[in-house]
């Protein structure tokens, strides 16, 4: 029996196409002057984690603007480390000189998120979203050397959502073993674990990262937090969790698969063994794109078609990749072959001709 799904909502998909040209935030009225100003700053040349900062930064954008968020929760994705903070050493605007510059280019409200957002201790909000510490107001309380600091009902919504963004675009297994049970980072000598050091590493999808971001998701539905900021779609609108374990095993099945772990010569135990995947979590699209190439190649084109649609659904979902060997343009990319490929019945039947496969539109 197949795993459960889902349907490809339109609406969503058509707004996930506006974002797949690599210039998409050109045409958006509200983040495009600012884009020049970070760029002279030269984020295109700096390294972060799975590509460049600007990647990261433009990355993170991408997912506010498919989650339909504010134009001052846009901003700060896409402003929201150039502050500084206490992971990224990239300070691109000195928040002791240039606070005003910036709040020129974009605004107060805008800018205070922004320097909110790198100066107050990251980890240890996340902590406190994930461990229910919201006031009944919505507030949030933390602490740092300066002393105690409480963010409002509205920055703590920005905060969650722009957090989610920010960790579904980043985090892959690199991370996973640097930042060993983030937010509560182990210090862990490298000379002692220096093979965890070697960037970019393995590139497997997160084991752990994901069911704390549908934790996140799920404190948006907070009295005093719901309706504060259009919900993401993500984790059926934020109403459902993944579990630890289910993450878990849901990546070590699908990485199995992928290093070709499983047998191969006959397609019944691959399948059978994404089927179980998704079925632990069917809240990302790459596991069930897989399968719907798995299905096409076995002739069955219905369910191939269900599975390519549900990986479309995730992935417009997410304007992100879970899995960071390719970008996400290119994971939509494929799965529309997929798609195409299991409506129409036609699927190559020589290895060669995957080479040519081409989109019709």
């Amino acid at each position: 029996m197949t795993p459960p799904f889902q349907t490809l909502d339109s609406d969503l998909f058509a707004r996930a196409q506006t974002l797949l040209d690599e210039d998409w935030l050109a045409g958006d009225a509200d983040l495009a002057p600012v884009l020049p100003t970070v760029l002279a700053r030269g984020v295109g040349q700096d390294w972060h984690k799975a590509g460049t900062f600007r990647h990261h930064l433009v990355g993170v954008a991408r997912s506010l603007a498919l989650w339909q968020q504010p134009r001052e929760v846009r901003l700060l994705g896409l402003l929201h480390s150039v502050y500084g903070n206490a992971f990224v050493d990239l300070v691109k605007f000195d928040p002791a000189s240039e606070r005003a510059r910036l709040r020129g280019l974009v605004g107060a409200e805008a800018e205070e998120l922004v320097f909110l957002f790198c100066q107050r201790p990251r980890a240890q909000f996340v902590q406190r979203v994930l461990e229910c510490a919201i006031a009944a107001d919505g507030s949030v309380l933390l602490q740092d050397a300066s002393g105690e600091h409480r963010l409002t009902a509205h920055q703590v919504a920005a905060f969650i959502v722009v957090s989610m963004a920010d960790t579904i675009e980043q985090w892959f297994s690199w991370q996973d073993d640097i930042y060993s049970r983030f937010p509560k980072v182990e210090h862990r000598p490298q000379n002692v674990h220096w093979a965890a050091s070697l960037w970019p590493g393995p590139m497997r999808p997160s084991g752990r990262m994901l069911h704390q971001i549908s934790l996140l998701g799920r404190a948006l539905a907070h009295p005093a937090l719901s309706g504060l900021l259009p919900t993401p779609p993500v984790f059926d609108h934020c109403r459902q969790a993944l579990s630890a374990a289910d993450e878990a095993a849901a990546t070590a099945l699908y990485w199995s698969v992928i290093q070709q772990d499983q047998p191969l010569v006959d397609l019944d135990v691959a399948t059978a063994v994404l089927e179980q995947a998704v079925r632990h979590n069917p809240f990302v699209g790459e596991p069930q794109m897989v399968l719907a190439q798995l299905y096409l190649s076995a002739g069955r084109n219905a369910d191939a078609e269900q599975a390519a649609a549900s990986a479309l659904q995730q992935f417009s979902a997410w304007g992100n990749a879970w899995d960071k060997r390719v970008a996400w343009d290119a994971w939509v990319a494929w799965t529309r072959i997929l798609l195409q490929s299991a409506q129409t019945g036609r699927w190559p039947e020589r290895l060669d001709k995957l080479n040519n496969v081409a989109l019709r539109v």
